[in-house]
């Protein structure tokens, strides 16, 4: 429980720094530069699943087998097989990287001014997996208070040292300034990959006087293996479907008759202003997840199924009840908050749908926690890999034509597509009914009355004199309070939240 509250804690705070780096970051450097950047991360993530994603989870499962066998010597080693074999994967990606990066801003990204930042990518990517692989033995081992403490600290400097650098330095090109950010990125990553490795070190003791049996370098090799392998390969098709996904965006909307720079502000403002600001309420998932996953796997492996639904409908419950309020609001009283704190009028297009799109993958998550925690994780990766498909094909259907509308009713089909089906399996996996009025019925009327409520608030507050953002504020603490309220008259505020009798 206690780990639970601190990846929470931390996931909320890491959330908000980052809510708050991205309103300064456009307002210092506007919304064309802002979508230069997110093109830019698409080429970062396809290159950390590649080379790191499914060597993080072998270091996090194997750390904890050995911790729990007394075998700190074999951690150590998995360790240095680990970090060697990151660095075998990273050098063809990251020389190609370099040698064409003009190539692959121009014929891949679309956009020439985007090559300084990928070619500072390179040092960037070398240091996030080493951290990365030192973070996730804390994670494996239980110990998440360092892990999770050194990576709120990294965004808060991250933050700082980005904004401090552009004010500095003041960059007179937007390829200048992608690369600027990109610069503080690496110089951010080299502090936490020094510290990551000394807290490794640290907490695990010096490798000559650790206790355990060496083991083969080969039999570890073959144990990383068997669990990256699978998991890599499936982020890798993952990221490149939905990098594609990312690229095409600016390009269609080019053919559909926007010049460049409207185009990549266009994408600026929905990825980096919008849909950050609706991810804002799914701050606790992820430690919902790395905390829910272990729970099913024990309760799977010793036959407890009463045990497993009984802790699905716990944790999809409390999730419901925390996002769907909090999108509602958000769908009504955003646009009032995005405009005040952006200062970019266009933060608002779409954003009903775009909550809607936020809160079915939240489900689609959700499910998919849950059958990786029941040994399904190939139904998992292979909904996933669908449903990011068919995202792909009608963004290239519907964007050229409705611009960023078009991908805002993409987004909500194949969220609500991968909700369904994650469920469909799930459901049949553990003999669990939908609990239709405690997961969905009763939050969405709650929800719906205080949105609706604090849409009228927000008006009165605004004739009354006030300015949009404590307006909208207010009428969404408004909106909250009233949602409690009927939640409690329903019998869902104060009565179980699993649907269970």
């Amino acid at each position: 429980m206690r780990a639970v509250v601190l990846l929470t804690l931390t996931g909320i705070l890491s959330q908000l720094v980052g809510f708050v780096y991205r309103v300064c970051l456009t307002r210092l450097a506007g919304a064309e530069i802002l979508g230069l950047y997110q093109l830019i991360l698409p080429i970062y993530s396809v290159l950390l699943s590649l080379t790191s994603v499914g060597l993080t989870t072998a270091v996090s499962n194997l750390s904890a087998r050995y911790e729990a066998l007394g075998n700190r010597r074999a951690i150590h080693q998995v360790r240095g097989q680990a970090m060697r074999l990151f660095f075998l994967l990273a050098i063809l990606p990251c020389t190609l990287l370099l040698v064409f990066s003009d190539g692959a801003s121009v014929y891949i990204l679309g956009d020439a001014r985007t090559q300084l930042g990928l070619i500072l990518l390179v040092p960037c990517l070398l240091l996030t997996g080493t951290e990365n692989l030192h973070k996730h033995y804390f994670y494996g081992t239980g110990r998440v208070t360092p892990a999770a403490l050194t990576e709120l600290a990294e965004q808060v400097l991250k933050a700082v040292v980005i904004l401090i650098l552009l004010v500095i330095l003041h960059p007179t090109s937007p390829e200048k300034a992608v690369g600027t950010i990109v610069l503080g990125m690496v110089l951010c990553e080299i502090l936490s990959a020094l510290t990551q490795t000394t807290l490794f070190r640290v907490y695990l003791g010096h490798h000559g006087k650790l206790k355990g049996e060496r083991l083969e370098g080969s039999v570890l090799r073959r144990q990383i293996g068997h669990i990256a392998l699978p998991l890599g390969f499936a982020a890798l098709l993952g990221n490149l479907i939905s990098s594609a996904n990312s690229v095409l965006i600016p390009r269609l909307l080019v053919l559909g008759g926007m010049d460049q720079g409207e185009a990549v502000s266009a994408y600026g403002v929905t990825f980096g202003m919008t849909l950050p600001m609706l991810m804002l309420p799914t701050a606790f998932l992820s430690a919902l997840g790395l905390v829910l996953t272990p729970k099913l796997s024990q309760c799977s492996a010793l036959g407890k199924q009463g045990a497993i639904r009984r802790q699905v409908c716990r944790s999809v419950g409390v999730a419901n009840l925390i996002l769907i309020p909090a999108l509602a609001l958000l769908a009504v009283l955003g646009s009032a908050i995005g405009t005040s704190l952006y200062k970019e009028p266009t933060v608002a297009n779409h954003l009903s749908l775009l909550a809607l799109g936020v809160l079915f993958s939240c489900w689609q998550s959700l499910f998919s926690w849950v059958l990786n925690g029941v040994n399904r994780q190939g139904a998992s990766a292979g909904i996933a890999l669908v449903c990011d498909g068919l995202q792909l094909l009608l963004t290239c259907l519907t964007v050229g034509r409705f611009g960023m509308g078009g991908y805002a009713v993409s987004f909500v089909v194949t969220s609500l597509l991968g909700a369904i089906l994650t469920w469909k399996v799930v459901s049949r996996e553990i003999g669990l009914k939908l609990p239709v009025f405690v997961w969905f019925a009763a939050p969405t009327l709650a929800a719906c009355l205080a949105a609706s409520c604090g849409d009228l608030m927000e008006t009165v507050l605004l004739r009354g004199g006030l300015e949009a953002l404590p307006a909208a504020c207010g009428a969404m603490v408004f909106g909250l309070l009233l949602y409690l309220a009927a939640l409690e008259a329903m019998g869902v505020g104060s009565g179980r939240s699993d649907g269970l009798t």
